[in-house]
């Protein structure tokens, strides 16, 4: 057990796997909406286009995850407003919002001569280099993303499955997407600490598909996309402090290989169970 008790004798390591569990958690719980409402490519594009915000709060000597908690606000409200009439294709919006996003970020970026030092950890993660302000940062975001979903669920259920009778119902469908799109953001910016805006998408996405595999109703699907979420993140974790790699990359990996032995194994949905009928 020495193995497992070890790391935990040092500080930054009680930060970083704090920071794991609190990520790969809220990520788990929003990846339901992602994967039920098609909103991979949503996630994505928010994802890199917080980059002029990193950049803006590096050049004021400012936190970065402010910076890049302002600018995914603005991104997933502008990406709402543009689409809501139905006049551009929502993916189209989102294309444009952000392209010009990671443009003007790779602007920013390029004026900066040491950025290629000194944010590369936004890029790909750094996990082990969590602080105390960012883990406070990290979860008291978490802890407004998870109560607003459970304040908010039975009207997100219905908007998630069948966004007709949520009209019919009379739902402020409009506000609810606005909702879901700033706590869609929210949850960007906690995972860039430990992920980097290239893996985000991947700890949003693979978690809850995993879970839909083996899940019927959302309650389940969420509790056990939290267990997926959470067990990767822990795992992953290790295998960056005794591997010495990144540790984004190490969590999403341990993501995608428990979403392959699931999708191996699954009763209902897996080629295996259509091999064995």
């Amino acid at each position: 057990m020495n193995w497992i008790i070890e790391p935990l004798n040092y500080a930054f390591m009680q930060r970083s796997l704090t920071a794991a569990l609190i990520v790969g958690a809220v990520c788990s719980i929003i990846g339901c909406y992602v994967v039920l409402k098609s909103m991979a490519f949503m996630g994505d594009a928010m994802a890199h286009a917080i980059l002029p915000g990193v950049a803006v709060a590096y050049l004021l000597q400012a936190n970065l995850m402010i910076g890049a908690l302002v600018t995914a606000v603005i991104v997933a409200l502008g990406i709402g407003y543009f689409s809501k009439e139905g006049t551009i294709k929502e993916d189209t919006v989102i294309g444009i919002v952000f392209s010009f996003a990671l443009a003007l970020g790779v602007v920013l970026i390029s004026s900066i001569r040491s950025y290629a030092v000194d944010l590369s950890h936004i890029l790909f993660g750094n996990l082990l280099g969590v602080s105390v302000q960012d883990l406070w940062i990290t979860g008291i975001l978490a802890g407004v993303v998870i109560i607003t979903i459970l304040a908010l669920y039975k009207p997100f259920l219905v908007l998630s499955f069948d966004p007709i009778l949520a009209a019919t119902l009379r739902l402020p469908t409009t506000l609810l997407r606005y909702t879901l799109l700033v706590l869609l953001s929210l949850t960007i910016v906690v995972s860039i600490q430990s992920v980097g805006v290239g893996l985000v998408a991947a700890m949003l996405v693979t978690p809850a598909a995993t879970a839909y595999l083996l899940a019927r109703r959302l309650p389940v699907m969420m509790a056990l996309s939290v267990l997926f979420g959470s067990l990767a993140s822990l795992v992953g974790l290790y295998v960056s402090y005794y591997a010495n790699v990144a540790s984004g990359a190490g969590i999403v990996l341990t993501a995608t290989l428990i979403f392959l032995i699931v999708f191996l194994v699954s009763p209902r949905r897996s080629k295996a169970a259509y091999w064995r009928k």
